[in-house]
């Protein structure tokens, strides 16, 4: 904790504050860290439960995911202030964990919008990898009638399921490409040059032009 202290930049905060992150470490400095303590459940577990941010983004890189139970990773989520923080819980804990599809139902239903958006999350890893057993044409009822007033978070892991739909299913491309147009959600967001949009009619036919260029 002494040692992430000294790290604090506040530079670095003043950009991370902009992303919703209340924390000041440069996160190559956090990975250095972790890669030198390696795997240690017992000391993640031990940093998680300090609340402080750049302790807990460490905690993620040297846990075991499996080690977790699923009460502890709903608990965790609903915990996890900054949106790194829930970012990495999501993609390195998890993503990893045998409990993925139990959460994923249960948090996709959930009331409370920031533990809902990280059932979506899953929900869209699903579609993008494995979407075996999903109901998608239900996913995309649910999107068409919720996507273009839900908060941020969840709005963006709704956008990025509807996106996965379009690009990995052509027996459903039409209609995802038909809802993104008509509900034009993240259409004005700023893209950098050389980078592919969020918008998912953008996405979706960038992808697929990628696809069948190989």
């Amino acid at each position: 904790m002494a040692e992430l202290a000294t790290l604090e930049d506040p530079k670095v905060r003043a950009i991370n504050e902009r992303h919703g992150d209340d924390h000041g470490v440069n996160l190559s400095k956090l990975r250095a860290i972790a890669k030198r303590l390696k795997t240690q459940h017992p000391l993640a577990v031990e940093l998680w439960k300090t609340d402080d941010t750049p302790a807990q983004l460490v905690a993620l890189l040297i846990c075991r995911p499996e080690e977790f139970t699923a009460d502890e990773l709903d608990a965790m989520v609903r915990q996890a202030r900054a949106s790194k923080v829930r970012d990495w819980l999501i993609n390195y804990v998890v993503k990893k964990s045998p409990h993925f599809e139990e959460l994923r139902v249960e948090w996709s239903a959930d009331a409370d919008a920031g533990v809902r958006s990280a059932g979506w999350a899953l929900t869209a890893e699903r579609a993008r990898k494995n979407a075996d057993d999903l109901d998608l044409p239900g996913l995309l009822d649910v999107v068409d009638a919720e996507m273009k007033d839900a908060p941020d978070r969840l709005q963006w892991e709704m956008n990025n399921t509807l996106a996965y739909i379009g690009i990995e299913h052509a027996e459903l491309r039409a209609r995802a490409l038909e809802i993104g147009e008509r509900l034009g959600v993240l259409k004005d967001y700023p893209t950098p040059p050389g980078c592919t949009s969020p918008y998912a009619p953008l996405w979706i036919a960038e992808m697929v032009r990628r696809q069948e260029a190989r």
